[in-house]
């Protein structure tokens, strides 16, 4: 999954630096320059919801993370 959090992320960087230059060249109040940045906002929506499709780790598996080897955190097959 992160993968395609990275993914994303290098996505949006690669359109703010589109929409900047087609800014720069057609000038703010262009088509052009309200397309690419349509393009950064939809990439930031996806983004966006894909961080919510995630389910929140509880307290207890933030803890068992950061400190895998406590008592608390073991697992025992039965």
């Amino acid at each position: 999954m992160s993968d395609i959090k990275s993914d994303i992320k290098d996505q949006i960087s690669q359109e703010l630096e589109q929409a900047r230059a087609a800014c720069d060249t057609s000038g703010k109040d262009s088509k052009e320059c309200a397309a690419a940045w349509d393009a950064v906002e939809e990439l930031q929506a996806e983004a966006s919801h894909q961080r919510s499709k995630q389910p929140a780790k509880t307290s207890l598996e933030q803890y068992c993370d950061a400190n895998p080897d406590a008592d608390e955190c073991r697992v025992y097959d039965n």
